[in-house]
């Protein structure tokens, strides 16, 4: 069974960037599909990120387009996050998640889960 650890958050102002972590302790990360959801206060968790485990191809949600990228770190059992020109309407918990079915956003095709990692931008 997976077990995800998110790392990397905080607080920033707008424009700044942060890099979010996740390690996997599976043996079997290669073989899983990872995504980035966030979850802002009062509002549904929702896809961000997502990074396929095979050919490491990437897919992102509008809003992050050209702003955020994902990686992913066979080697380590790690993906990243990296997050570039930070807005306000970016401040949420950052969860990193784990399928074995890839291309996937909705958050009830996620099987694995992480505690979460707030980031915060400020104005």
């Amino acid at each position: 069974q997976a077990q995800l650890v998110e790392s990397g958050g905080g607080l920033v102002q707008a424009g700044g960037s942060l890099r979010l972590s996740c390690a996997a302790s599976a043996r079997t990360f290669g073989r899983y599909a990872m995504g980035w959801f966030r979850q802002a206060a009062g509002k549904e968790r929702e896809f961000v990120a997502g990074i396929s485990w095979g050919d490491s191809s990437a897919y992102y949600t509008d809003s992050v387009k050209g702003r955020f990228t994902i990686s992913r770190d066979n080697a380590k059992n790690t993906v990243y996050l990296q997050m570039n020109s930070l807005k306000p309407e970016d401040t949420a918990v950052y969860y990193c998640a784990a399928t074995v079915l890839p291309g996937r956003r909705s958050f009830n095709e996620y099987e694995y889960w992480g505690q979460g990692t707030q980031v915060t931008v400020s104005s």
